[in-house]
């Protein structure tokens, strides 16, 4: 997948201001605008312009798009760091990406770099909020009175696995983008406390009634959701993979570990196991925890994926082991179960 630099697609600075984006824009939607454009490709640059525009012209998608940083180049192979948007507050009415374009063209158009981004956890334009009414008495026409509940707020947040075993309380500072006077998008910063819910699963919502936007008039405040994922782990920690309430381990075993069989020492979010290697037992096998998963009324279950590891010949008393095996298994055929004449 490639980096798209939408501030190169526009033709403005990082530092420009929402006024010389959309002027931007008009200007060149002008020139490559399929229906009129003499350009080469110049359907293929409407679209990357429109995309880029989407992008750009809202505050919070610009602020979110800057935070991959400069060291980006265009047409670069990107992948996007697992947490580069947690912790970013935004508002909205859900986590399903709403097209806010100007009809120009849909979502479906644009690049699978946009959907890496802004497919989830950006809520759709909310648009009018609140209700107006009005009425008269007998006395003549009564001021109309606006009131209006806040607007839902919505954040992706970072937890460790363990935290799903056992529960926990939690204090973070979320990032809520907004313009400032100029238009241009202004980072303020909060902090929120709240429980995590022992079994909570990863994209399971939690919700803190009344921590979203301002109410308008009369309306109460609108909720906070914080969406959970499960924080990357670090190199040399284990590296779980969690499917709904199951979780999964990859074992290294060694060769003699796996043909003679033993008991070995291992990790799981709920702390250290002695674990029985059945002899005879090859990579890939499976060896289940029943219920030691992710807490649930069906708890998950953990499993343990053999990777048998072999050592490596380094010195000539290694490669003359090795040597030997070769000569003890010569009737070994670790490939026979390949059809020659396929």
């Amino acid at each position: 997948m490639e980096y798209k630099d939408y501030y190169k697609i526009m033709g403005v600075p990082r530092s420009a201001s929402p006024d010389e984006i959309k002027k931007a824009h008009r200007k060149l939607a002008r020139k490559y605008h399929p229906d009129v454009s003499k350009e080469k490709d110049a359907e293929a640059r409407f679209k990357e312009l429109t995309e880029a525009y989407e992008v750009l012209r809202d505050a919070e998608k610009r602020a979110a798009y800057d935070q991959l940083g400069t060291h980006w180049k265009a047409g670069q192979e990107f992948r996007a760091p697992p947490d580069w948007n947690a912790g970013a507050e935004r508002s909205g009415s859900g986590f399903d990406w709403g097209f806010q374009g100007d009809g120009s063209a849909r979502h479906a158009d644009f690049s699978d770099f946009f959907d890496t981004l802004f497919s989830h956890g950006f809520p759709q334009n909310p648009g009018e909020a609140g209700r107006r009414s009005t009425g008269r008495s007998a006395q003549g026409a009564r001021r109309q009175s606006f009131s209006a509940k806040g607007q839902d707020h919505h954040a992706r947040i970072l937890i460790d696995l363990e935290d799903a075993y056992t529960g926990a309380s939690k204090t973070l500072s979320l990032q809520m983008t907004a313009p400032d006077a100029q238009g241009r998008a202004v980072a303020q910063e909060h902090q929120v406390s709240f429980n995590v819910p022992k079994g909570v699963r990863a994209a399971q919502q939690i919700r803190l009634v009344g921590q979203g936007g301002s109410g308008i008039g009369e309306g109460n405040p609108g909720d906070l959701y914080l969406e959970v994922d499960f924080r990357p782990r670090s190199a040399g920690s284990p590296q779980y993979r969690v499917d709904k309430h199951d979780v999964y381990l990859d074992l290294p075993v060694s060769p003699w570990e796996a043909a003679l069989g033993a008991e070995v020492h291992a990790p799981t979010p709920a702390g250290w196991v002695e674990v029985k290697i059945p002899a005879g037992s090859g990579s890939g096998r499976k060896l289940r925890l029943k219920g030691r998963g992710i807490p649930a009324s069906t708890p998950g279950d953990f499993y343990f994926v053999l990777q048998v590891i072999s050592p490596a010949a380094d010195t000539v008393s290694d490669q003359s082991f090795y040597a030997d095996m070769a000569r003890q298994f010569k009737h070994f055929k670790p490939r026979s179960i390949w059809n020659a004449s396929a």
